[in-house]
């Protein structure tokens, strides 16, 4: 699976690392339905070092589809709310 970081890069995942990466994806989702934005930065932040650590970095000229983009680490609660508003982040 290839994951982009958005700003930073694409990484890909080997399939057996993907039950690790759902659970730091859960903590996550469990931040944002509580609308605490201290805890979804701090798992945004877990999520996105796991991914760097697990994955392997595709250099910066391959071009891949990506299977999955996450947000940044600087990016608030607030502004994937907004990302994700209307249509989400891919319309249709």
């Amino acid at each position: 699976m290839i994951m982009r970081i958005l700003g930073e890069g694409q990484y890909e995942i080997a399939e057996e690392q993907l039950d690790r990466l759902n659970k730091l994806d859960s903590v996550l989702q469990s931040a944002a339905d509580t609308d605490d934005e201290v805890a979804f930065s701090a798992a945004l932040s877990a999520l996105l070092d796991a991914v760097r650590s697990l994955g392997t970095p595709l250099p910066d000229e391959t071009i891949m589809p990506s299977d999955l983009a996450l947000p940044d680490e600087g990016t608030s609660l607030t502004q994937v709310r907004e990302l994700l508003a209307g249509e989400g982040l891919i319309p249709g």
